[in-house]
């Protein structure tokens, strides 16, 4: 690869403000020659360029490391330069200095790359975006309880704000170790004490989402309130009492599905969240991400159905970019048909009337037909 000419993506070159192609590369490539015996972390390069996307940024960096030009260790990522790169970065052209945005569109946010690759469209909140909400709240250690319907982007949210997130999922079956961790069988008949996300978490300065929080045994939550306090330590019951203490960066943020069958949101949970955020369907981004607009009005009357109690389900924005998907791909009847079928068994007839009434012509949920 001609160090001079940088690799881009779309996201890189989103994230570069509409700058020429490899403008972020190069900002990157460039802040780490100028610290050669740094090791960064994919936040802290973020705010140290002051880049608008912490996705777009990791992606430079996975670039670079790729040719060579920086190492990358995990566990959390963390990147710096090489000898390579110090010589690649000396050969590029400097970034171009910034110029302010005019005209329509003028500073709104570019969508921010999830760690599966989906991009993430960032929203309004407190005067400022969601992602960058949430990064300040971080910084400032206030935990924030995101809560809406299934579907809504919740954990999409989280995913775009925070680049070295790990997650546990809440069931009702969750029990301490998988917060702590456990012991696992070995080949050799032995058993080795693998430590769960939460150590992971704390000792490595990650951010932790518990999601479904509200589905998780309160007796088991509670592992959680000595680290979020101001203790910010715990200890492993099952592992020789050992004592873990956070350090810098640990983060815990949680996810509330109100109204899911068996979803408790306890005194001693929301208590320990200082930030309630509702968080529900975007329904012009729905427009704009290519759904039609009679899906999205059936789905903003079923909706007002769920909040009058009516129904016990409504299609929120992963259901719509379903319909979409399967809309290209199968046609648009199809995608109505299946919109229709995956509602529960209670709520299909109200469904169904909703569809009929904006698409005009009978509907069933997908089924399959005889042989042909």
């Amino acid at each position: 690869m001609d160090p001079a000419t940088p690799p881009t993506s779309p996201a890189a070159d989103a994230a570069g403000d509409g700058r020429r192609p490899g403008y972020l590369y190069r900002q990157v490539a460039a802040h780490l020659a100028a610290h050669p015996d740094q090791v960064f972390k994919v936040g802290e390069l973020t705010t140290a360029i002051t880049a608008r996307s912490t996705g777009a940024v990791f992606e430079a960096l996975k670039k670079m490391a790729a040719a060579g030009y920086a190492t990358h260790q995990t566990g959390p990522h963390r990147f710096q330069i090489t000898q390579a790169g110090i010589d690649a970065a000396g050969a590029m052209p400097p970034p171009a200095p910034r110029t302010p945005r005019s005209g329509r569109g003028a500073g709104r946010r570019q969508p921010v790359a999830r760690p599966n690759g989906d991009l993430y469209f960032p929203r309004k909140l407190a005067g400022a975006t969601d992602v960058d909400v949430l990064r300040r709240l971080r910084e400032k250690r206030i935990p924030v309880l995101l809560y809406g319907p299934p579907g809504t982007g919740k954990t999409a949210l989280v995913e775009a704000a925070f680049p070295d997130l790990l997650t546990v999922a809440g069931t009702g079956d969750t029990v301490v170790e998988d917060f702590l961790g456990n012991f696992i069988p070995l080949p050799d008949g032995g058993f080795e004490f693998v430590y769960g996300p939460l150590v992971t978490a704390m000792r490595e300065g990650r951010a932790l989402l518990v999601d479904d929080a509200t589905l998780i045994p309160p007796k088991v939550l509670a592992v959680l309130y000595p680290a979020m306090d101001g203790r910010r330590v715990i200890s492993i019951p099952g592992y020789r009492n050992e004592r873990v203490e956070a350090v810098d960066g640990f983060y815990v943020i949680a996810g509330h599905n109100p109204g899911v069958h068996g979803a408790i949101l306890t005194e001693a949970l929301a208590s320990r969240f200082d930030v309630h955020v509702e968080v529900t369907t975007d329904w012009d981004l729905a427009r704009h991400l290519g759904v039609p607009n009679p899906a999205v009005q059936a789905a903003i009357a079923l909706n007002a159905d769920l909040a009058a109690g009516r129904v016990g389900w409504a299609p929120q924005l992963r259901e719509l970019l379903g319909f979409a998907r399967v809309r290209k791909t199968l046609g648009l009847p199809a995608a109505v048909a299946n919109l229709a079928g995956r509602a529960p068994d209670e709520d299909r007839e109200h469904v169904l009337a909703a569809l009929r009434q904006q698409f005009g012509a009978e509907i069933s949920p997908l089924t399959l037909g005889t042989q042909r």
